[in-house]
């Protein structure tokens, strides 16, 4: 079976990789299960541009197996598209969920519905060989609402709510989020590439 190592730890981010790509004959590995033990520094202005700065430095180590790196992240319109790429270190400190997402809130504090728009954007690149290098991005849009809503899902989950579902990330089923998300949207997008190596 052909392997598609994730250029990521992050356990939240490998099982909906993992749960979206279920329906391909591949292992999908973290770097960890992989064993590769490497934190690559994302010096990029873009997700895109950290995408592919992942993908590649894995790749040079990933033993010829597929390399998939995602970057993603919240871009607020009010806040001139912030935190963007600082996305998992907003207040500083890098996966601090609950400070992030308490610097956020004290941001938008009397902020009409109309001014809190926001997307989730997903920058996502798989290095099939030395030759082929595929870049998809995938994005959804929601609003960021004044308090917690949900416990599923991880980061910004529980403060960006979907008027299509009437739930904010963090109250909605995996198979929902995965339906709309991101990441799953950036995924399947992907879904030709993945088809044409099976």
């Amino acid at each position: 079976m052909k392997k598609i190592i994730v250029a990521s730890n992050n356990e939240h981010k490998i099982k909906e990789i993992k749960e979206i790509l279920s329906r391909f004959p591949f292992e999908v590995l973290s770097l960890k299960e992989a064993n590769i033990n490497i934190d690559v520094e994302e010096t990029g202005s873009t997700f895109m541009d950290n995408a592919v700065i992942k993908a590649s430095e894995i790749y040079k180590i990933a033993d010829r197996n597929m390399v998939l790196a995602d970057d993603s992240g919240l871009v607020v319109e009010v806040l001139n598209g912030a935190p963007g790429v600082f996305s998992a270190r907003f207040a500083g400190e890098h996966g601090n969920t609950k400070a992030n997402n308490d610097k956020l809130l004290y941001l938008l504090i009397g902020e009409k519905e109309e001014r809190r728009k926001a997307k989730f954007i997903c920058a996502m690149v798989l290095i099939v060989d030395e030759d082929t290098m595929v870049k998809v991005q995938g994005e959804v849009e929601g609003i960021i609402t004044a308090e917690f809503s949900g416990e599923e899902g991880f980061g910004y989950d529980p403060l960006f709510f979907v008027k299509e579902f009437n739930k904010t990330f963090a109250q909605m089923t995996t198979d929902e989020k995965n339906s709309i998300s991101h990441r799953g949207r950036a995924l399947e997008k992907l879904k030709n590439e993945l088809e044409k190596l099976i």
